[in-house]
Formats: C-alpha cells, structure tokens, sequence
C-alpha cells in the first residue's frame, strides 16, 4: 500500500483476475500469455482471462497444485517443457469440420485439380499442405475431393500434409474415426466409398489413409518440409497470431509454393507481409502464388 491507503501498480498486479478456486492474478495471466507467444506464436490479450483460467484449472486439479503461482513456476522451469506442451494443447482452439467453408473445396475441384491431377496421371506428383489440420478432417477433405476426381489415387503419387501443433489432435487424425454427426457435411457416396462403419461412428479406409500424412509442426518452428507444395490450406489458424507474425508465415510459404500455387486461408484473413504482393485474388480468400521465390 501507498501512504496515501491506494493500492500501487505493482500490488494491483497481485489482484484476483477471475473469480474461482484458484488464486490468478494478471502476473499470473502475463507469464501464462508470454509462455504461449514465445512457444506457439499465439497472442492472448487480457480479455481471454477467464478462458486462460477456465481451461488451465483443470491442468491445476489433475496436477494437485494450489494456485496459479505454483503452476507458473512449473511451465516456465527446467522441467517445464511437459507440461508447457499441455499448456499449449489446453490454450489452442481446434475448430473443424468435414468441407468446412466449402467454397475453397468446389474452387479445389473445378479450377486447381483437374489440370493437377492430368499430370499425375502422366507421371507426376502432387503436394498438398493442411497447416494446422487440426484432427484431420480438413486434411481427409482435401483427399476426399481429390478421390471424387480421380478414384486410383492412393496408387499414386499425391501426398496432403496435415501439420499441427496438437499432438492429440494428431493422433485422433491418425486413428480417422469420427462420430455420425462430424460425419454429416461428407456426401454420402464419399462416406460409403471412404470410410466403414463402426457402430456408430465411421473409419478412414485404408485408401484414403494412404494420401494422408500426419506430422507435427509449430507454424513458428523449424520447418523440414523441402518439396514444394502445389496447393496450402491455412485457415483460420493465423487469426491468433499478432500482424508480424503472420506476415513472416506468409513470406516463410513463398520458397514452398510451385508457381500457380493456390494459398486458402480464412474467411476473416488476408495475405499480408511483404511478399503480399506475389499473390493475386483467385476466389473468395483464395489467391494464387505468382512466381518463385526471390
């Protein structure tokens, strides 16, 4: 306290952010938030509060600790780097579904795939990257829309890369067993060709695992991907980081984009950076990768 009886800046730090079990104080909010921008590129203002301690409690209950203090003074010590990664997992959100946004999939099917997959079937390859893919179902999608062209093509050379973060999620995608009502938006003649039944929830086949990839890749790691990519579904993923980070995102595809690329982010995201200007619009937050790199 001042002598004056106000509370000082420093002390009202210590004050109770959110209501509940725990003692979270905005120092508290500050390491947490700072942890999650230094490991995963991720911006949470102070707003997300009640979110942060929401979903973190449950990491305090399971780990017996008393406060946010004790769990601060885990994550941010030596043999923090476990539990940071739950950290992580508890903090992003995973928001999918089968053809979600469908507009980019029929863009997919009508303008990018067929001349695509013609030179498949003369020999060639094709690359597709879903970054940040959650539990797969944006990546199956993309075979999914791939296989409605061309049938026989786990018997060739196609390969989508679904990345994330979230190992959870990974290992759900992995696994390609979803619920009757995740289900819904796949057309029902896909979901009889591509998947089996399991009471009542429905498989990946074999097949369509085949043109699949699962691997974990922080969008502000280290990168090992060196083959370019003819197509990269970054959506909704870029909209939790800050406006430099995801300008450096965007230059950091450039070097993996065969030119004619096509780059598919979010309906409340745009290219920015400067290499901005290397792509044009190509549809409804859809654009088109115009050269190499420089």
């Amino acid at each position: 306290m001042s002598v004056t009886g106000q509370m000082t800046p420093r002390e009202g730090r210590r004050e109770q952010l959110v209501d509940g079990e725990f003692t979270f104080t905005a120092d508290d909010f500050r390491l947490i938030a700072q942890t999650l921008h230094a490991a995963a590129g991720i911006a949470l203002p102070e707003t997300k509060a009640t979110l942060v301690y929401s979903r973190l409690a449950k990491r305090l209950r399971a780990l017996g600790l008393e406060s946010f203090r004790d769990y601060c003074a885990l994550v941010s010590g030596k043999d923090g780097l476990d539990e940071r990664q739950q950290m992580i997992v508890a903090l992003t959100t995973n928001v999918t579904r089968f053809f979600r946004e469908p507009h980019h999939f029929d863009h997919l099917k009508t303008q990018v795939l067929p001349d695509l997959l013609a030179q498949v079937r003369r020999g060639g390859s094709l690359r597709i990257w879903s970054a940040g893919s959650s539990n797969g179902q944006e990546a199956y999608s993309i075979a999914l829309t791939i296989l409605s062209l061309m049938p026989e093509a786990p018997d060739h050379d196609i390969r989508i890369l679904a990345s994330d973060i979230d190992t959870k999620m990974l290992a759900e995608g992995r696994e390609g067993l979803y619920g009757a009502s995740v289900m819904a938006p796949v057309p029902g003649e896909l979901r009889a060709r591509w998947f089996e039944r399991e009471g009542e929830s429905w498989r990946a086949s074999e097949p369509l695992k085949r043109l699949v990839v699962f691997n974990e890749l922080n969008l502000i790691g280290e990168w090992p991907m060196k083959r370019q990519f003819q197509a990269i579904f970054c959506r909704n993923v870029l909209i939790y980081f800050e406006e430099e980070t995801q300008a450096k995102i965007f230059s950091r595809f450039v070097p993996l984009m065969a030119p004619g690329a096509r780059l598919y982010i979010g309906h409340s995201e745009r290219v920015s950076g400067p290499d901005a200007h290397r792509f044009v619009t190509d549809g409804v937050t859809t654009y088109r990768f115009t050269g190499a790199a420089r």
